[in-house]
């Protein structure tokens, strides 16, 4: 059995549900895993699917081309 860590490059925030995307922008999920690019990947993902536009506006996470 494999127990080692999986490495940061395989993190796909399609696979993850948009409340788990959310609480992973928002800083509520605590994940040492991810880094800055997996993370505007999942903010990107998460815009994509017009899910939490208006809490994502208002924690300024968005530009303004949405």
């Amino acid at each position: 059995m494999n127990t080692q860590n999986t490495p940061c490059n395989t993190f796909n925030p399609s696979t993850l549900c948009s409340r788990k995307l959310w609480r992973i922008v928002a800083g509520k999920e605590r994940t040492s895993h991810i880094d800055e690019q997996d993370l505007q990947r999942a903010l990107q993902e998460l815009s994509a699917r017009r899910t939490y536009l208006t809490e994502l506006n208002r924690l300024g996470k968005l530009g303004a081309t949405h």
